[in-house]
């Protein structure tokens, strides 16, 4: 059977790693297990060659797999979970802890995938974008388009280690996410304000601007936070 795309951006190279992912995550491949070749898997998808590469590519770069000279493509060990042991989100502290750590963590991702992104870690992200710009035409807010959103950027920026912690930190992101989503929703104009934020790191991320996609995103992060916890700021000011 052939692959179906789902979308209409989404390529043939997304879907390819999408099933490969979620099949190593899985367990289907074993740790050390070789893959197979290429070409089989070519045919296994019904794909070219060029569309396998590309998806194993992505595979390596996020620490899945790696590669062999001559012997082909192997399953990583580790990282077949989730490498990084966060505990689970007990309290407010913990949450106001998960964004001083993504203030550390994203707005430098944003700035490498500026410099270091291609065509389909960038449609990625704009795949994504899509999915707020829809959710925000109804009013609504989506918190795994968003959650989305912020992880491609981890994987534009080319280097495994920003888009692992993402992903082991996603429980604890999606809290604040739906949070931040719920407040926005109680402004007018909340949901096109958070909207047009990511909109703007894309456009600098596409444009090659890390230090301006850096800035955006810290400001980004920085305004979810303060408006997750309103009074927080208030409290500081008054010491």
């Amino acid at each position: 059977m052939g692959l179906t795309t789902g979308t209409p951006r989404k390529s043939l190279a997304d879907v390819v790693f999408d099933r490969m992912q979620r099949a190593i995550k899985s367990g289907a491949y074993g740790a050390n297990e070789r893959l197979p070749t290429e070409h089989e898997l070519a045919a296994e998808f019904e794909v070219s060659r060029p569309v396998v590469r590309e998806a194993l590519r992505r595979l390596r770069e996020q620490g899945l797999i790696y590669s062999r000279r001559g012997a082909g493509s192997f399953v990583r060990s580790i990282g077949l979970k989730q490498p990084l042991g966060f505990g689970q989100l007990e309290n407010v502290a913990d949450l106001l802890n998960c964004y001083e750590f993504r203030l550390t963590l994203e707005p430098e991702a944003a700035a490498c995938a500026a410099e270091r992104h291609d065509d389909a870690t960038l449609s990625a992200i704009a795949d994504a974008l899509e999915l707020m710009r829809d959710a925000t035409n109804r009013q609504s807010h989506r918190e795994d388009a968003d959650f989305q959103f912020h992880l491609a950027i981890a994987q534009a920026a080319e280097n495994s280690y920003f888009s692992i912690a993402m992903e082991a930190l996603k429980d604890h992101i999606a809290v604040g996410m739906r949070f931040h989503g719920a407040s926005v929703k109680r402004e007018t104009s909340g949901l096109v304000r958070v909207f047009d934020e990511h909109s703007a790191i894309f456009e600098a991320i596409r444009d090659r601007n890390g230090a301006v996609a850096r800035d955006l995103m810290r400001d980004h992060l920085l305004g979810s936070r303060d408006r997750l916890f309103e009074r927080r700021p208030k409290r500081q000011a008054a010491q």
